[in-house]
């Protein structure tokens, strides 16, 4: 009694894939073009148990009663079911069976997409801007208008596959006479010769040349925001459609306000005597000069916010704030009368000997990473 485990080559407890390794190695092996005609009985027994232990109705069987308990369902000498033959033919010649795909390929094909990069300034992300661009990319030849042939002339059948696009050959194996198709050599598969070429594009149906196009940035975009131009990439060989084009945005540091998000944040630089007493100031924006109140008593660090005077907000209405970081100024030099009236508001604030407080502190807040990212210029 044969042993279809033992045969193979593996455990009983092998799984689907473990088998189906173990007979293209053995097959591999022991196949007569390769062992020679005194393996042919060997290869015969491989491909029985391949046939059993592929199956798992059979299988089942088989690990109950043996070869008897498959009675007519075992696969006899030369009577391999078509998954054992399937296996034998993508083990000597691979899964595509060296074939290729039926009827002539066109020879238009799709160009390619193109990436071009684009500077803004913060101003144009804010409000968006229609701006205009230089790209060096392939156009249908205006010569052959794409027929990749001189005017005048046309495309002929091939000679070689007569239109086909592929050629046949047959080759000898074990499983007899095979029949493999390939692209023909002579019109690289298109079934089709260019006679004549067109001068202008040497037969490639296309030609590179300089183009403007005008592209529409949205408010709210940021750096590394693309846009896409559908078919203003390259046209493809043979006058074929063209790619798309993708404008990737660079937004450009702003002197003066920082963007997160939808929002702007800028510093504003008071001095100790406005703080404490309060005062109006007209403060630059993107949208132009802008009154800003400054309540008595505001305190260093504190944020004073203008709504509505940041970003646009993308594929959306309406804008985010803009937010002014009070940086409060102490001067550094005082004369002898600045000096005794500073002396005089201490005596009657009580502040000549003032007593200091520690107070906790959380890390550096907004301004401070807003200095940071402004010094850091």
């Amino acid at each position: 009694m044969n042993d279809y485990y033992e045969i193979l080559g593996v455990s009983r407890q092998a799984s689907q894939e473990e088998i189906k390794k173990a007979y293209r190695r053995q097959a591999r092996k022991l196949h007569p073009d390769v062992a020679g005609p005194e393996a042919a009985e060997q290869f015969k027994d491989v491909t029985r148990a391949y046939e059993v232990l592929s199956n798992p109705e059979k299988r089942q069987m088989y690990d109950l009663g043996g070869e008897s308990a498959l009675g007519g369902n075992g696969a006899g000498a030369g009577t391999a079911g078509f998954g054992a033959f399937q296996d034998i033919f993508e083990t000597f010649f691979g899964a595509a069976g060296g074939g290729a795909p039926r009827g002539p390929v066109p020879r238009g094909r799709r160009g390619q997409d193109a990436l071009v990069r684009l500077d803004l300034e913060l101003a144009d992300a804010v409000f968006g801007v229609d701006r205009e661009i230089q790209v060096d990319t392939a156009v249908v030849c205006p010569t052959c208008q794409g027929s990749c042939c001189r005017p005048g002339t046309a495309p002929r059948t091939c000679e070689v596959c007569h239109g086909r696009g592929s050629v046949q050959r047959v080759t000898r194996s074990f499983l007899g006479q095979v029949m493999s198709t390939s692209p023909c050599p002579a019109c690289q598969g298109h079934g089709t010769v260019i006679p004549d070429p067109c001068p202008d594009c040497s037969g490639e149906g296309r030609v590179r040349t300089r183009r403007t196009l005008h592209v529409d940035v949205p408010a709210g975009v940021d750096s590394g925001t693309r846009i896409r131009l559908t078919g203003q990439g390259e046209v493809g060989p043979g006058g074929g459609p063209a790619g798309d084009l993708y404008v990737e945005l660079r937004v450009k540091p702003h002197p003066l306000f920082v963007r997160e998000g939808d929002d702007l944040h800028c510093s504003l630089e008071l001095p100790m005597t406005a703080a404490a007493l309060g005062t109006v100031v007209e403060v630059e924006t993107l949208d132009g000069a802008r009154q800003l109140d400054i309540e008595p008593g505001t305190q260093p660090a504190q944020v004073l916010t203008l709504e509505g005077l940041g970003v646009g907000h993308l594929h959306r209405g309406g804008r985010g704030d803009l937010h002014v970081h009070v940086d409060v100024h102490v001067p550094t030099r005082l004369d002898d009368r600045q000096r005794d009236l500073l002396a005089e508001v201490a005596a009657l604030r009580g502040e000549e000997r003032p007593e200091p407080r520690l107070a906790a502190t959380a890390g550096a807040g907004v301004f401070s990473k807003l200095r940071e990212k402004l010094a850091g210029r």
